[in-house]
């Protein structure tokens, strides 16, 4: 797979990580009676910053490989 693709899949994993963070938080939230923005900053709170730094790791990995595969293109048409 080249770099591109790569950065491409690392880029979906950011998204998923980020979609899971919140996605788990409102699992977390599912028995409480009335909902509020509050509440549901708690319950960010409680899941973790975890899936928050990966979900950044990620983008910025995915990023840096979609980057490099662009520049890679650019240098080969050039010669």
């Amino acid at each position: 797979m080249n770099h591109k693709g790569v950065g491409a899949v690392f880029c979906l994993i950011a998204a998923i990580l980020a979609g899971a963070r919140y996605l788990s938080a409102a699992v977390f939230m599912s028995g409480v009676s009335s909902w509020s923005a509050d509440l549901y900053r708690a319950a960010l709170d409680c899941i973790g910053p975890t899936l928050q730094i990966a979900a950044i790791a990620a983008l910025v990995v995915g990023v840096c490989f979609l980057a490099l595969g662009f520049v890679r293109d650019g240098k080969g048409k050039e010669q």
